[in-house]
């Protein structure tokens, strides 16, 4: 008998518990079609994944437990709807927009996280965003897509580590407006140069009424490298209401086989045409700076772009994007991409 009513006890407690939290399934399925010229010329047609955001499915879930107090997880696992595979967050997913992420297909290798949220604000362990990533791509026109200029011009998004392994986030409540966050990711491979090393972020944002401004770094020094590789942004929006203005630049300084200094420039403007359908244009332009070399490549490009709501979870979108490298001494590479796509929540 006291077997019995402990395992009623036990039971009940446990139930008090499941009705405390709650856990969801989440996602995103977007495919487009269209033409993509490369940079050796060939124009090919295709069916891609992730125009807008890089398709992924996931869990997430929080437990109160008292006193303003939640712990909240999150597991997070990117594919390409187009092959139906695991998602390797390399630099040709569109959807992941050229991020540089751990190049790997396990499960949920997009987000695995846990920690708490309260008053104090949020903090994480495991895989996440850094604080650089959460702002990086704050006023990009052209709805952040694979349409958008700077997405073939800019060289900072397919080069910095977006959501790095054994990682530490931290992030302030909102306070009038402004917030911040740092992340911290340990290099924990001390038995070779080979390690991914140290990736340290932070940002501070502003956003309220019609204005949001933001400014992100991330450092990112690498077992056995001399220097590390910078990254920094500053951006900025501003609602007219009847179109949006949209500001951004950024900074790489990267060591490959030479080191690099890359300056990022970006405007754009999106403007509501109805309720249902925005169109969007920006402009982007980029310049290396090699040590090794006289002059660096100069990139500009041109995204147009539109979005119509079917919907509160679904819309379709299309446009077109074209950019030019330039170098002295060498032709001039001309890419595009024109694409059409739906994009679906659930």
């Amino acid at each position: 008998m006291k077997k019995s009513l402990i395992a009623l006890a036990v039971l009940a407690a446990s139930g008090a518990s499941f009705a405390q939290s709650t856990v969801s399934v989440y996602g995103i399925l977007d495919a487009w079609m269209g033409v993509n010229k490369a940079a050796n010329g060939v124009s090919t047609t295709m069916v891609g994944s992730g125009g807008v955001d890089g398709d992924r499915w996931g869990l997430k879930g929080s437990e109160d437990l008292g006193g303003g107090l939640k712990a909240d997880f999150v597991l997070e696992q990117g594919f390409s709807i187009d092959t139906g595979a695991a998602d390797t967050i390399g630099a040709t997913d569109f959807g992941v927009n050229g991020k540089a992420g751990s190049a790997v297909s396990s499960a949920f290798a997009r987000y695995s996280a846990v920690g708490f949220s309260g008053g104090f604000g949020e903090v994480k362990l495991g895989k996440y965003s850094t604080a650089y990533d959460m702002v990086e791509n704050g006023a990009n026109g052209v709805f952040n897509s694979a349409l958008s200029a700077e997405k073939a011009t800019w060289k900072s998004g397919a080069t910095y580590n977006w959501n790095p392994a054994n990682g530490i986030y931290y992030a302030t409540p909102e306070m009038g407006g402004f917030s911040a966050a740092v992340s911290y990711a340990l290099g924990e491979n001390k038995t070779s140069n080979v390690g991914a090393g140290n990736i340290t972020a932070f940002n501070v944002k502003y956003a309220q009424g019609p204005i949001m401004a933001s400014l992100g770094y991330q450092e990112e020094k690498a077992d056995g490298n001399a220097t590390a590789n910078k990254f920094g942004q500053i951006n900025g929006s501003y609602d007219f209401g009847m179109a949006k203005l949209q500001l951004a630049y950024g900074t790489a300084d990267v060591t490959a086989a030479v080191q690099t200094k890359t300056s990022e420039y970006e405007i754009g403007v999106t403007a509501p045409v109805s309720t249902a359908l925005a169109v969007s244009a920006n402009y982007a332009y980029s310049k290396d700076d090699d040590n090794a070399v006289a002059t660096g490549v100069k990139r500009s490009g041109i995204g147009l772009g539109a979005a119509y709501s079917l919907s509160k979870r679904t819309f379709v979108y299309g446009g077109y994007r074209a950019e030019t490298a330039k170098q002295d001494g060498a032709e001039n590479v001309d890419t595009h991409l024109f694409a059409v796509g739906v994009h679906h929540v659930f």
